[in-house]
């Protein structure tokens, strides 16, 4: 087992309250503290037209590179939007340096990371938007691009509708 000493610099991840993850980055980074707070680029469907947005890869987390003395842990701590460090019942646990490094250079690429909704072959979906709207059917595979096969029961014939992710949602 590896004794950490609260001078020692490592990764930590916070809980923050919901949305607040670019106040903790911020009032952290004006606290001089080294802070990482990945983004995802998604899409968002507004009334008239869909906007690619900035959100937080990891809702509810940003990431802090501290040695956690007791000031700098109370200091963390107090910043708006903390919740708490992650960690177990013996304290805050640090995030492998590697994972961490592997996350950034990700990010830092500069490419657009894009999350779906992960549907597991077979399971029941619903159409949500789309000449295809209401309509029930089974997932069948991903296409990539943001693209998905749906089939659909209609008539006693089983049909292959090419949908956006975005327009499909697990039934309750």
């Amino acid at each position: 087992m590896t004794i950490i000493t609260p001078t020692e610099e490592m990764w930590y991840a916070l809980h923050t309250r919901s949305r607040f993850e670019n106040v903790v980055f911020d009032n952290l980074t004006k606290k001089s503290f080294e802070t990482f707070l990945p983004k995802m680029k998604k899409p968002s469907k507004r009334k008239d037209r869909r906007v690619v947005l900035d959100v937080p890869l990891f809702p509810g987390y940003v990431f802090v590179k501290a040695g956690l003395t007791p000031e700098n842990h109370l200091s963390i701590l107090k910043t708006l939007g903390v919740v708490r460090v992650l960690g177990s019942t013996r304290g805050p646990v640090p995030i492998p340096e590697d994972s961490l490094s592997s996350l950034q250079i990700m990010v830092s690429a500069g490419e657009e990371i894009f999350t779906s909704a992960a549907f597991l072959e077979g399971e029941a979906v619903i159409v949500t938007r789309g000449p295809f709207e209401g309509i029930t059917g089974i997932f069948a595979k991903h296409l990539g691009q943001g693209r998905v096969i749906v089939n659909i029961d209609i008539l006693g014939q089983s049909a292959a509708v090419h949908v956006a992710d975005t327009d499909i949602e697990r039934v309750p």
